[in-house]
């Protein structure tokens, strides 16, 4: 039987120049892996705890070295010479050794890091590729024939916490149509990606870009926004409405103050019903596919009121609504309260916890879109992760920035590796 030999963690870098964690796991077979995880800027306050070492004279208090001595010191001695495909067994040792609700004494960064670097070697210990391995995973090891790739959401105007301030929603996306074969769909959003750079260029609008490789230009409104994309995707051959459409993440959660939402595009702040209103006016004019995070976190009732109005046209898509929690993913099924949910690995801190979830959102009815997070690392795992779990969406970012590329190659690799293409 391959065991595991050893582990042992680093303190690396991620996208954004903040530290992270990164793992290596030996094999007793000469084998080794590496997996490292991400860090969100918009967190969600019902997410697992990232542990950061708050010490001032390092990283801006930014530092992980906590993190990393948890996992060499804590974590590491407990798993070797256990078997790496036991994934379950596994994860439950880690939620046991650190015994928080949230992941907060050992660390979900640390935690996560481990899980992932487990399914990585679990993989490589049975010869599988990753997809493939997750795939029975989520299975219980029934044969399941991987057919279909996701459809890519493309975050191409950065807003919000990911810009410069200069729009409230976060993320404008271009959606190509899902019955597209991955690499066109792919081919699709970096053609209007770069048509949006020229549409800018020629209005000497900012074109630098922001936290997911979107452009963050200066903007009165946040609709000026969806005019420039409107303007992009007409500059090429796509079809608006048939092969491309539009999407949103607001975050709403940071406009809103006590109980009502506040945007530049509006000279007064909105209640729940006024802002609902607001964007069905949205969808009306843009015919919007996918509104992620359109109310705050804490909004039930509003939440429910505009996946009734909205979510048989628009998918209603939970990221810290749902926080890839089971127990608000639980809750918000039964009351009807999104039609989506954002899966992040990081925001629940297990590789098995995450495909729970990922097993409860699909009886329920649920669409999965699998995301990356703002603050990325090289590593494609979540890219793999979607394809095992046969997701209906991935959300990576814009088509620019290492970070993001390395997702988006990694699936042209496996769609030629399905024989999808």
């Amino acid at each position: 039987m391959v065991s595991i030999k050893n582990i042992t963690a680093l303190e690396i870098l991620d996208s954004r120049g903040n530290p992270t964690v990164e793992v290596t796991l030996y094999l007793s077979d000469g084998q080794k892996v590496v997996a490292s995880v991400p860090s969100g800027i918009s967190v969600g306050k019902y997410e697992a705890l990232e542990l950061r070492d708050k010490d001032p004279a390092r990283y801006n208090g930014m530092g992980v070295l906590q993190a990393i001595r948890n996992v060499n010191e804590v974590i590491a001695p407990k798993l070797v010479n256990l078997d790496p495909v036991r994934q379950g067994s596994i994860d439950k040792l880690l939620i046991e050794l650190d015994g928080t609700p949230n992941k907060s004494r050992l660390g979900s960064n640390a935690i996560l890091a481990v899980s992932l670097a487990v399914c990585r070697a679990g993989a490589a210990a049975v010869n599988l590729p990753l997809y493939k391995y997750i795939s029975e995973l989520i299975n219980a090891n029934l044969p399941k024939t991987i057919d279909k790739m996701p459809t890519p959401t493309f975050n191409i105007i950065n807003g919000g916490k990911h810009g410069t301030g200069n729009l409230d929603f976060q993320e404008f996306h271009v959606v190509p149509a899902s019955n597209k074969r991955y690499h066109e769909a792919l081919r699709i959003g970096e053609e209007v990606y770069q048509k949006l750079k020229q549409v800018l260029t020629s209005r000497n609008a900012i074109h630098s870009v922001g936290d997911e490789g979107g452009f963050t230009p200066n903007l009165y409104t946040n609709t000026d926004a969806l005019e420039l994309m409107m303007e992009a995707i007409h500059m090429t051959r796509y079809r608006f409405g048939i092969e491309i459409f539009l999407g949103l993440d607001l975050a709403a959660s940071n406009f809103k103050s006590g109980e009502n939402y506040h945007i530049k595009d509006q000279a007064t702040s909105m209640n729940t019903l006024e802002f609902i209103e607001y964007l069905a006016n949205i969808h009306r004019d843009y015919r919007l596919l996918i509104l992620e995070d359109p109310l705050s976190e804490d909004d039930w009732q509003g939440w429910k009121t505009i996946t009734e109005r909205l979510g048989k046209e628009v998918l209603l898509v939970g990221d810290d609504f749902l926080a890839t929690n089971p127990d608000r993913l639980q809750k918000a099924i039964s009351e009807k309260a999104c039609s989506a949910i954002l899966v992040k690995p990081n925001q629940i801190g297990s590789v098995s916890e995450t495909l729970a979830v990922i097993k409860m959102a699909r009886t329920g009815g649920l669409k999965i879109i699998v995301s990356h997070r703002s603050g990325e690392t090289n590593d494609a795992f979540v890219a793999d992760l979607a394809v095992g779990v046969s997701a209906d969406y991935v959300k990576f970012g814009a088509p620019a920035r290492g970070e993001r590329v390395a997702k988006y190659n990694r699936l042209i690799h496996i769609e030629s590796e399905l024989k999808l293409i």
